[in-house]
């Protein structure tokens, strides 16, 4: 990346997240299970167009990118630090073992799902999300800061 703008660099990373971000949903779309009736309603409540294609996958640890580039600008703004307990690809959700079928939980990571979709996919959501971390950092990120808000309202009814 050297000799590159930081805007280069921004762009290149992002492109490398992306990729192993569709990798990674292929997985979960392949291996995972679908939502529960539960389940199904809050992503209907939380606004998840064609809520019958998410599938949950059951991980020990939810993966992380292993390309250098990606794991140093991860650390850099914080992000992925701790072991996450889920992470939204799209359509296809991590959720770490010690979490499965957390309500609220998978609420949030069915924001994220929406969000996806609002965005206009995975590498629009990326650009966005990023952005945001790295620029205000992951807890105040407005994509992380809508995310907590609907999954505590969807899951106090």
């Amino acid at each position: 990346m050297d000799g590159q703008t930081p805007i280069d660099q921004l762009e290149e990373l992002t492109a490398l997240a992306a990729n192993w971000a569709v990798e990674q949903e292929r997985r979960v779309l392949c291996e995972g299970v679908p939502l529960s009736e539960r389940e199904l309603a809050d992503a209907k409540i939380i606004g998840v167009r064609h809520p019958e294609r998410v599938r949950l996958l059951r991980v020990e640890a939810v993966p992380i990118p292993a390309h250098p580039l990606l794991t140093a600008a991860a650390a850099s703004i914080h992000f992925l630090t701790a072991a996450p307990r889920g992470l939204a690809l799209e359509y296809g959700i991590f959720v770490r073992s010690d979490h499965w079928r957390d309500r609220a939980l998978i609420a949030h990571e069915l924001v994220h799902t929406a969000q996806f979709q609002r965005l206009g996919g995975i590498l629009p959501f990326l650009q966005t999300y990023i952005f945001q971390c790295a620029t205000v950092g992951y807890p105040n990120a407005p994509l992380e800061l809508e995310a907590v808000a609907t999954a505590a309202r969807v899951c106090s009814d």
